[in-house]
């Protein structure tokens, strides 16, 4: 069974970048489609993209415009989300999260059965 770790988040000003890691232990991380969600209080959990281990394909939520990108490193065995122009609306806890082998992923919660702790990301001035 893959398990998952997030780590990089923490308190940035608007306008500012973060790049959250997924670490994976126990399997490669090659084998499963990789997402990323985040959770505010009081808010359901929210798909942020995907990185799919067949064919390559990655996704993102249109409502991103374009800030954050998705990456896989396998020699470190760690997936990345790169987010810039963070805006106080980011806040959120960060999550990833492990799925079966797809060709094209998911961003729906559903498409994942093995999630990380999650990392703290605040925005503020």
């Amino acid at each position: 069974q893959v398990q998952l770790v997030e780590s990089g988040g923490g308190l940035v000003q608007p306008g500012g970048s973060l790049r959250l890691s997924c670490a994976a232990s126990g399997e490669t991380l090659d084998l499963y489609t990789i997402g990323w969600f985040r959770q505010a209080p009081g808010k359901e959990r929210e798909g942020l993209s995907c990185t799919a281990n067949l064919g390559e394909n990655v996704y993102y939520a249109e409502s991103l415009e374009g800030r954050f990108a998705i990456s896989r490193d396998y020699a470190k065995n760690t997936v990345y989300l790169q987010m810039n122009d963070l805006k106080s609306e980011d806040t959120a806890i960060y999550y990833c999260a492990a799925g079966a082998s797809t060709l094209y992923c998911p961003i729906v919660e559903s498409g994942y059965n093995t999630w990380g702790q999650g990392t703290q990301v605040t925005v503020s001035s």
